[in-house]
């Protein structure tokens, strides 16, 4: 390419960006507008628009094995769900070893992205980027990657009554710590991810915090049946018994989370099925509940001088003097000149990734996405996949048949989740990954694995659902993939392995005859899965 490849932003995806153009051998340039590496990742105090920033707090919701970049594991002391301050850790390693920050501007921020005069010839763009410390510059790109991911633009609702109220109102977005809410009376609106973990943060130091919520929501917490991460349960097979008996896959989960926590004792539970929504994660929430210092609500009603008064409940008005809207984030990319299109929330990306009607598919939104499941590997793929479409080895179909793919996902997504604005850009994990693997030639061949590799195929197909796996073949393999496949719940146990006295005492035996009675034994039961599946998927496709 006579240009670079120009990367927008320095988090997790902008680094992987810039990873996967080394490793094809493409000039890359990474603008960052802050100072340093990290983006969502690394904690800062101050407020800053358009810069997202996680809380004091944050725990990431997917446990490190499962979120793992697919040739760098993170260290095996590492805790299985990682503080921020752990996963900044990791992205600094994952940059240093693979010699990423060369190629990085900090304190350029991008101001515009067009295209170029010749676009219809080339597929170039051109860059205005500003310097903090200079003037703007102009700078050509042969493919632009916008790697900003989508807690830029906060949504804040606006409230009846809410030009009376005198308490204070603030979006997640700008929510950092509780330092500063000491013996405030809170009410937190909404239950995605960042409402319970800053109605469970404020309850910490509140007289009282209202979690408000319109219709409830299914609440799972990190552990797993015996402790192990609850995500090692995002497999092949568990995505079968979803796609082909969706009641059967309901029920059980709705039974499960609520042998942990009764859904309508606590008032949480939902009218929509369990799979109608994204995950939402929490440990300690039902514990809060439980000794009254978060109290679950309905939807707001209006906002008084000093509270607020819900609905179905007109006769009483609640004391509030701090309002935290969990309410989301809008969609938009104002520096991109039109060439992404946004309607109501639902950005127009064919693969959730390209523009379906320019000329030349030489601009990728990557990290746009919110899959059931780790983010990190998801932006990989599509980073990976992506540079194989500039370099012409991927083949896109026509744009019109890339309109119907976008039809089709909306579709597909507004018949299975409730209306929300983090559902536009909801994707099951499994079937999207394998989709953009196949096409890249790295999706493992379990046919051809269950005759040559049958320990491999067994933990490809019931076992974690791990980036690692689209490393064991096709372009940019990894001789490690298949040791950090078989060997991920040693490091999952590693972390646990705090008490050295213990560790012998710890250790099971398992005689090698054990082993094959327990493969010939799960041999038929797993023949017979896949010959069900695929006659199914046959089925379904006639």
């Amino acid at each position: 390419m006579k240009h670079p490849v120009v990367i927008i932003g320095a988090g997790f995806c902008g680094l992987i960006a810039l990873k996967t153009c080394q490793d094809e051998g493409l000039d890359a340039i990474c603008f960052e507008r802050t100072d340093n590496i990290g983006g969502l990742w690394r904690y800062r105090d101050g407020d800053q628009e358009g810069i997202a920033s996680v809380t004091k707090t944050t725990i990431i919701n997917t446990s490190k094995e499962m979120s793992a970049m697919s040739d760098f594991p993170p260290p095996k002391e590492y805790a299985n769900f990682m503080h921020h301050t752990k996963i900044l850790s990791y992205l600094e390693n994952y940059a240093q070893h693979f010699n990423l920050l060369r190629n990085v501007r900090f304190e350029n921020e991008v101001l515009r992205v067009s295209k170029s005069n010749d676009f219809e010839k080339t597929g170039e763009w051109d860059v205005i980027v500003r310097n903090r410390q200079g003037p703007e510059t102009v700078i050509r790109a042969s493919a632009v990657m916008v790697c900003i991911g989508h807690h830029v633009f906060p949504n804040v609702p606006t409230f009846k009554g809410q030009s009376d109220f005198r308490g204070t109102i603030i979006h997640t977005h700008s929510y950092k710590n509780n330092s500063a809410f000491e013996g405030r009376n809170a009410m937190v609106i909404g239950i995605g991810n960042s409402g319970m973990d800053a109605a469970v943060d404020l309850s910490n130091v509140c007289n009282q915090v209202y979690l408000s919520t319109r219709r409830g929501g299914w609440i799972i917490r990190r552990l797993g049946p015996k402790g192990i991460p609850i995500d090692y349960f995002t497999s092949r097979y568990n995505y079968l018994i979803h796609k082909y008996f969706p009641n059967h896959y309901n029920r059980k989960n709705e039974e499960a989370v609520n042998s942990h926590f009764d859904h309508a004792l606590y008032n949480m539970k939902p009218n929509h099925s369990f799979d109608a929504q994204h995950p939402t994660l929490s440990d300690q929430l039902p514990s809060r509940i439980m000794c009254g210092a978060v109290v679950v609500k309905g939807d707001v009603d209006r906002l008084t001088e000093n509270g607020v008064i819900f609905k179905g409940e007109s006769d009483k008005q609640y004391q509030v003097d701090l309002i935290v809207l969990a309410t989301g984030y809008t969609i938009k990319f104002p520096f991109l000149d039109g060439n992404v299109a946004v309607e109501n929330n639902q950005p127009d990306l064919y693969k959730r990734i390209i523009p379906p009607t320019l000329s030349h598919p030489t601009l990728a939104v990557i990290g746009l996405i919110q899959p059931i499941g780790p983010i990190f590997p998801v932006a990989e793929l599509q980073s990976r996949w992506f540079i194989k479409v500039i370099k012409k080895q991927i083949r896109l179909p026509s744009n019109d048949k890339q309109v119907a793919e976008i039809k089709k996902f909306v579709k597909d997504q507004r018949s299975r989740y409730v209306t929300s604005l983090r559902h536009t850009i909801e994707v099951e994990i499994v079937p999207y990954m394998d989709s953009l693997a196949v096409e890249l030639g790295c999706k493992p061949n379990l046919f051809k694995l269950f005759f040559t590799d049958f320990k491999l195929f067994y933990s490809l197909l019931f076992g974690p659902s791990l980036s690692y796996q689209y490393r064991l073949c096709g372009p940019n393999s990894w001789p490690g993939a298949r040791d950090a496949v078989l060997k991920v719940n040693d490091r999952m146990r590693a972390a646990f392995n705090t008490r050295k006295e213990l560790q012998n005492n710890n250790k099971k035996s398992h005689s090698k005859y054990g082993y094959v009675l327990f493969a010939l034994t799960t041999l038929a039961a797993t023949a017979a899965a896949f010959y069900y599946a695929n006659a199914l998927d046959y089925l379904v496709r006639k």
